[in-house]
């Protein structure tokens, strides 16, 4: 398993090397983005001491379980200890991929009961985030949890007082915060490059079985192997089901729907770019358009969220958008709207695009001025050109300008480097508890507003719904 890790370290360190960052040349050079991207990615060049080491557990070994243990493992001087799942078939694929003497058991209280675990990787069902957490940090572990950070808004308050007190790093896993894209969409809508923000269209869809959450469900899926009483015991008592094991964000008693699993990214990432604490005014809507399969959480859902003026920004308008059987074939899309252009974030990749007014008001065209006399037009026209010059009457001419990601990155690997940093450091992470808390909040406040049909009004400072 050792060698294993290092093999992956120094394949790993070999493609950071090798990376490059494209950018537009253009006088927004400035804003250093070459800089930036290699700053973030040359830091995994530092050695470790001994004393760095941070030895980690699994909770919940499903798919993002191994998505972000494969990712955490690739950050030199993280070592494994233990996985724990409810289902014995993945515990069987967790000692297959990191070898026999890997520690593995079924009861998530045991792993945390070791002390050669320095902090828990939570990747369950939403409905299990809040437990695990509170006992992780009572237990004295560091925290990466899952997104989203919780099941019911009133969950979050606990979490975030325990995390607090704790003294340990909790890191939420939207790892898009961590990008150096949004880093960059960040800077660029601070200097003004769109001038002042009226409106974020947000946008991420899905075309196929595998993204509607329709995963392979094994053939010995039963109560006893899934410990199926376990798994209900923080929800109401039910007969055992299958799919709801393993295709758990279908089913709003064990997850949170479009909202929580993709809704959650958007706003992490329009908060973070914006320094956002959150809307005042939540509204949602969605219908069962395909993935007619038994779940009760929608398949498409739109939203609309009104975001007050602020010290850190100006009133904006979000609208977000989840299609799972999206024609576009599927897209993560940020468009950010000002009054003098648009930044529309693909992923990690920008396009900055500008279309500044002219200063003079307007004349002509589909206007009023076409329906007066002749004479009368003449008058007003000569009037116009007297006033505003030539240049004043035009709009400015100015190309898109294109950021890219260096070529191979990960913001997912970027995201667990900083949660590891914070361990080893004391400093301070982006997606803390309070950041998560205020992306969770809305996101499961569109559930709401959608199965009530009602508009949901929050309060951004206390955070509480009002």
């Amino acid at each position: 398993m050792k060698k294993e890790n290092s093999n992956k370290r120094r394949k790993f360190l070999r493609q950071i090397g090798a990376t490059t960052l494209a950018s537009a040349a253009t006088p927004f050079a400035s804003f250093a983005a070459q800089e930036k991207a290699e700053e973030r990615i040359l830091r995994y060049e530092k050695g470790f001491g001994s004393n760095d080491k941070v030895r980690i557990g699994v909770i919940g070994y499903g798919v993002q379980g191994h998505l972000d243990l494969s990712t955490a493992l690739q950050v030199p001087g993280v070592e494994l200890v233990g996985i724990c799942d409810l289902y014995p078939g993945r515990l069987v694929n967790a000692k297959e991929q990191y070898g026999k003497d890997l520690y593995t058991t079924r009861s998530y209280k045991d792993l945390l009961d070791r002390d050669d675990v320095d902090a828990v990787l939570i990747c369950t069902t939403d409905v299990w985030h809040a437990q695990i957490t509170l006992d992780a940090l009572a237990k004295g572990k560091h925290v990466y949890l899952e997104k989203p950070m919780i099941h019911k808004i009133s969950e979050g308050y606990p979490i975030m007082e325990a995390a607090k007190k704790s003294g340990k790093v909790l890191q939420v896993g939207s790892q898009r915060v961590s990008s150096v894209g949004y880093a960059k969409a960040k800077e660029l809508l601070a200097a003004g490059e769109i001038g002042d923000l009226n409106m974020v269209q947000a946008a991420w869809d899905r075309q196929s079985s595998i993204g509607a959450w329709q995963y392979t469900i094994p053939n010995d899926a039963s109560a006893e192997t899934t410990d199926w009483d376990t798994f209900i015991e923080v929800t109401d008592k039910m007969e055992f089901d299958a799919k709801k094991f393993f295709w758990w964000r279908a089913f709003k008693e064990f997850g949170t729907g479009v909202a929580g699993d993709l809704y959650i990214h958007l706003l992490s990432g329009t908060h973070f770019i914006t320094n956002s604490k959150g809307p005042e005014s939540i509204y949602s809507t969605g219908q069962f358009s395909y993935w007619n399969d038994g779940r009760n959480m929608p398949d498409v859902m739109s939203g609309v969220m009104q975001y007050p003026k602020s010290e850190e920004h100006p009133p904006f308008q979000l609208n977000l958008q989840v299609n799972f059987i999206s024609g576009t074939g599927g897209q993560e899309v940020i468009k950010l709207i000002g009054s003098e252009g648009t930044m529309t974030i693909n992923r990690n990749d920008i396009t900055v695009g500008y279309s500044k007014m002219p200063e003079a008001p307007g004349f002509g065209g589909y206007d009023s001025v076409f329906t007066f006399s002749q004479k009368m037009q003449e008058e007003l026209k000569a009037d116009y050109n007297a006033k505003w010059t030539k240049e004043q009457q035009q709009r400015e001419p100015k190309g898109d300008v294109i950021y890219k990601a260096p070529e191979g990155y990960s913001d997912h690997l970027d995201h667990f480097a900083n949660f590891f940093d914070a361990i080893r450091t004391g400093k301070t992470v982006v997606e803390d508890a309070e950041f998560g808390f205020r992306a969770a909040a809305p996101a499961l406040a569109c559930n709401t507003s959608y199965f009530d049909k009602k508009i949901m009004n929050w309060d951004p400072k206390t955070m509480k719904l009002v």
